[in-house]
């Protein structure tokens, strides 16, 4: 059953993506706000139809510790299920994501109409100044910025190296950091096809005040607290 829920999960994906990437090109003369609000209907969506096909649900714990500015979140990555659940939780956002995404059909349209801090992840210092001042564009702009500090998909159950990028950017904007765990590799997996029902935690942590931190103790905090978090929900 399992198996027949994904396939129908993925035909329905097929079909509505296409069609939301080219309703998005239409949010181009709006603000970048605007534009983020229009086009994260995308995600909604998504998480609808994965609670209908699939049977996954999300159980949010600590919405009380999201700061009513914009802020840096540090989040768990496991499975693409997190690039749609964060824009369902946090106030607008843009991701720090490699380049390479914005080239996918479709997919990639919609999300450059984001304003992504699309980075050369093979130019290392020239990728790090531009997270560090397109990162403070952003928060000025209203938006949050999600950084996934293990800077790829990892399986569940793996502790990957934090990389120190978003707290680098915290160190410099003073901006606050919130961390998140969840436990979506559980039911969909990194790179899976099959999604398996259940309910998906994620828990927000409190905020780090970065303010007179360093980004080392910046990263050590947060990645502590996830990690931890992390064997709390299982």
């Amino acid at each position: 059953m399992d198996n027949l829920r994904s396939l129908v999960f993925l035909l329905v994906q097929l079909v509505w993506i296409p069609i939301y990437a080219i309703l998005a090109l239409f949010t181009m003369p709006f603000s970048a706000l605007t534009r983020y609000r229009l086009i994260s209907g995308l995600a909604y969506s998504i998480m609808w139809l994965l609670r209908v096909i699939c049977k996954i649900r999300m159980e949010v714990r600590g919405m009380e510790n999201i700061p009513q500015e914009p802020c840096i979140v540090l989040c768990k990555h496991q499975s693409a299920w997190e690039t749609f659940a964060l824009q369902t939780v946090f106030p607008p956002q843009v991701w720090v994501l490699k380049r390479e995404l914005l080239w996918l059909p479709f997919f990639g349209w919609g999300l450059a109409l984001t304003s992504p801090i699309a980075i050369n992840r093979s130019k290392g210092k020239e990728a790090m100044r531009q997270l560090l001042d397109q990162g403070k564009q952003r928060l000025t702009a209203g938006f949050c910025v999600v950084v996934f500090p293990e800077g790829t998909r990892m399986p569940y159950g793996v502790r990957g190296k934090y990389k120190i990028g978003g707290a680098l950017l915290a160190e410099s904007s003073s901006a606050k950091v919130v961390p998140v765990a969840h436990n979506a590799g559980r039911y969909w997996g990194r790179n899976a096809f099959v999604k398996r029902p259940g309910t998906i935690i994620m828990s927000i942590g409190k905020a780090i005040d970065s303010k007179g931190l360093k980004a080392d103790e910046i990263n050590r905090q947060a990645e502590e607290w996830i990690e931890s978090e992390m064997e709390r929900i299982g």
